[in-house]
């Protein structure tokens, strides 16, 4: 009895422990199944990250997922890739595929560069989205919204000529953007259009773009990619009433800001020069400047004089004082001189201000000979300027003679000259005539010959024959005499006649 009630007791010992084990995973898989149910019950949009009417400047995005909300009507997105690799693809909730070639510049806009993708899509699908290609691994997808550029006020006083730095930074639905790869997605620039009032000297102007606004750390810019972008104005335009516009352009929209007008006022550097007025051989330059604008004692200038000749001298002034300011150059040479100018200084506001101020330039001309009569009884006598005066038309004298001199020279070379040509042309007309006409001027004489007692028609030729008679190798031997025998021409008949 009592080994039966053991063995029963051992069964059931068996299958207690049998039906525990079976329940420990059940109950661990069951509550492992709600503890994930649960996580993605609360983080729903994991690993989507949800885009909605709300702005989000830089979404990270996780395995280049991200959800679009059923309430946006339209969506502009920007991606960053690698270098110069193909636009990504984007795929809506249900798998079709928005390639960058099948944008149709109606529903979908898009826009792709070396660096990144603009993409605008109206009415998109809602649901979780995909983006498919080489993005970078930091990477963020930008909804922009509201894009606004923010830049510090502009002075009430502001010159022609004024070289003026400006900060500004940029906004995406009211939130300063802090992702530093936006700055080459975005060119910022302003631009002043005249009032084209006819009071002022800017009336009629075009409008001029004076500043872009960079983040890269040159010129102006204190420290690259800190969000804060630095225009360098350069006011090189005409004085008068302005209206600033500030614009933000995009591959797809432009924005654009006007503030009040401004007035631009006129150049307050002015120059002036004095001519000898250094003394011994030097000009005095005068630099002054509009007291009611410039406090003049802060005023330093930096420039450089160019010669007639070429050559450059660069001077500085650097005394600090309310005087005006001098310099000295050397009279080195008659001409045309240049002087080029920069000043530094405060406005009677305080604000400090660098002016590239128009060139100046002067002419020196030689002083013109003096011609002293000379005087009859041989006192020489100072002449003034009345003098001098009087004597200008002794000068006036010889300068005519000259002029009547060279005219008759020029005319005698101008008939040689022709002589020469109808000459030298008559001359070969007539030698290269095949037939000469015959006009010879010949005079014929009879001398009597005492061996023979026959006379002989000797004919002598006249000038003008022996210069224009032409003879031709060819002729020359038709023409001439037969030769008598040797001893006719050689031995005289001397014999005496008979009787």
């Amino acid at each position: 009895m009592s080994k039966q009630v053991v063995s029963a007791l051992i069964l059931w010992l068996f299958a207690y422990i049998s039906l525990s084990v079976q329940a420990i995973p059940q109950s661990t898989q069951h509550s492992t199944q709600s503890s994930n149910d649960q996580d993605i019950s609360e983080g729903e949009g994991s690993p989507l990250t949800q885009l909605g009417t709300e702005y989000q400047n830089g979404i990270e995005l996780l395995q280049n997922r991200f959800r679009i909300d059923y309430e946006v009507d339209e969506i502009t997105m920007i991606f960053f890739r690698k270098f110069g690799s193909a636009p990504i693809v984007l795929v809506r909730p249900d798998g079709t595929k928005i390639f960058q070639s099948s944008a149709d510049g109606e529903n979908v806009f898009w826009f792709d560069s070396a660096t990144y993708d603009m993409i605008s899509i109206k009415n998109p699908t809602p649901g979780p989205w995909q983006a498919v290609g080489q993005i970078t691994p930091e990477s963020r997808v930008m909804v922009i919204s509201d894009l606004a550029l923010h830049a510090d006020p502009l002075p009430k006083i502001i010159f022609s000529g004024e070289i003026l730095k400006q900060t500004a930074y940029l906004t995406n639905n009211g939130i300063p953007i802090d992702y530093t790869a936006f700055r080459d997605v975005v060119e910022l620039a302003i631009s002043l259009s005249s009032t084209n009032n006819p009071n002022f000297n800017n009336f009629g102007a075009n409008t001029e773009i004076v500043a872009f606004f960079e983040d890269n750390g040159k010129g102006m810019d204190e420290r690259p990619l800190d969000g804060i972008f630095t225009g360098q104005f350069n006011l090189a335009i005409a004085d008068g009433e302005w209206i600033p516009t500030f614009t933000v352009s995009t591959p797809m929209f432009t924005r654009e800001q006007v503030d009040p007008n401004i007035m631009l006022l006129a150049n307050p550097i002015k120059v002036d020069i004095d001519l000898d007025g250094g003394g011994d051989g030097y000009h005095k330059l005068t630099i002054d400047a509009q007291r009611e604008y410039v406090d003049m004692s802060t005023l330093l200038i930096d420039g450089k004089v160019r010669f007639p000749n070429g050559d450059i001298q660069n001077f500085s002034i650097t005394e600090m004082s309310a005087d005006v300011r001098e310099y000295l150059i050397v009279n080195y040479e008659y001409g045309v001189y240049r002087v080029k100018l920069t000043a530094y200084g405060n406005t009677i506001e305080g604000r400090e201000f660098i002016l590239d101020v128009p060139e100046f330039s002067f002419l020196t001309e030689e002083p013109e000979p003096v011609v002293v009569p000379a005087d009859i009884g041989g006192d020489a006598t100072l002449i003034d300027n009345t003098t001098e005066k009087s004597a200008m038309p002794v000068q006036t004298i010889p300068m005519a003679e000259e002029k009547m001199s060279t005219s008759t020279l020029v005319s005698l070379i101008v008939g040689i000259n022709l002589f020469i040509l109808l000459v030298g042309g008559a001359a070969i007309w007539w030698l290269t005539l095949d037939k000469q006409p015959d006009f010879k001027l010949k005079k014929k004489t009879k001398t009597p010959i005492a061996a023979t007692g026959t006379e002989k028609d000797i004919e002598k030729v006249g000038f003008f024959a022996k210069i224009f008679k032409r003879k031709s190798k060819e002729l020359a031997t038709d023409k001439k005499p037969k030769k008598e025998s040797d001893s006719d021409s050689e031995f005289m008949d001397l014999t005496i006649p008979k009787e």
